[in-house]
């Protein structure tokens, strides 16, 4: 998977490959997805709006996928270079800007955090829209073994600390700030034995692809960090029967780096906002004196709205990976 694009360039954009042959796949299929990702349509997200249409490139012929590699394109339309203009000489705190245009000498494009935006994750999501479809089909072993679709939902538990989310937003409101939360993911219909010890370990892979959305700040499995508070008898899941099902589910799906048959469960802490309309200290690289700033244009006041859909995506891209590994989905869709 390779993601491409600028926030403020002509697009953005994925390339999947390994995609199944047969599979049907049009526009209408994207549309539910990108339509929770959107900024504009709901309190406390970006005002900027972008029509979101995939266009296809390559990889689906007849509306079906051809197992070739699939490439996407997001065409960005509703962009105000402007704003970022004004601010170029003083890089946001919290953001990439600084450690962007040390790695890069300056020859980084800056508009719209460029290609630090959290503008690609409609990508992220598009490759999620597929994965889905491919975990949706009934699947099976190259015995013949027929296995239940795998079901991911998210939802955001928390704003600002506050499971009353409305009131952890106008918390934001009332500081003329940003906020964060958290995002709870769980996963049904997983087969026992996904991922490889250590290095390649269920939580390793979906840590790793997790971190690549931006404003993450933390994960957890199951029980999380309290587990260190617990005795092991307290923490440890009585196994009941054959097929795995345990008792509790302290460990969120996952022992040993592999699944376990049982409701995957992880959490994440999304950060606030990095560009925030209140006043802050930082430096202007121009003059090398530290000045107060706030950060104007379009932005959200709390990403972890937008993120559910987005978790939902890179969840499926790895059990996707880990069920192909595991031979457990064919090369051919039927």
């Amino acid at each position: 998977m390779h993601i491409f694009g600028e926030s403020h360039g002509e697009s953005v954009g994925i390339v999947l490959d390994g995609c199944p042959a047969g599979m049907p796949l049009t526009i209408d299929d994207f549309l539910p997805d990108l339509e929770r990702r959107k900024g504009g349509t709901q309190k406390g997200t970006t005002p900027r709006k972008e029509d979101d249409l995939p266009i296809f490139k390559s990889g689906i012929f007849n509306d079906k996928t051809t197992g070739a590699p699939i490439s996407i394109l997001f065409e960005n339309k509703n962009i105000r270079s402007s704003d970022y203009e004004k601010q170029r000489d003083v890089p946001r705190p919290g953001h990439a800007d600084f450690v962007a245009h040390k790695k890069f000498s300056g020859f980084e494009d800056y508009r719209g955090s460029g290609h630090f935006s959290g503008r690609l994750t409609v990508a992220l999501v598009a490759a999620g829209v597929i994965a889905k479809k491919i975990l949706s089909f009934s699947l099976g072993t190259e015995s013949g073994e027929k296995l239940p679709p795998i079901t991911i939902t998210s939802s955001i538990l928390e704003i600002g600390g506050e499971k009353d989310l409305e009131k952890g937003l106008q918390k934001a409101i009332d500081e003329k700030d940003s906020i964060g939360g958290i995002i709870e993911c769980r996963a049904n219909g997983i087969p026992i034995g996904l991922g490889e010890p250590f290095f390649d370990s269920a939580e390793s892979l979906l840590s790793h692809i997790v971190f690549a959305i931006p404003a993450v700040r933390g994960i957890e499995f199951g029980t999380g960090f309290p587990a260190a508070k617990m005795f092991g008898s307290q923490h440890n899941d009585a196994i009941e029967n054959m097929s795995g099902k345990t008792r509790t589910n302290h460990a969120g799906g996952i022992v040993g780096g592999l699944t376990n048959g049982n409701e995957l469960v992880f959490r994440i802490a999304i950060k606030p906002t990095s560009s925030t309309p209140k006043e802050q200290n930082t430096l202007n690289w121009e003059t090398g004196k530290i000045e107060n700033a706030s950060v104007k244009g379009r932005h959200d006041l709390c990403i972890a709205l937008r993120v559910p859909v987005i978790l939902e995506a890179v969840t499926a891209v790895v059990l996707v990976d880990l069920m192909m590994l595991e031979q457990k989905i064919k090369r051919v869709v039927s």
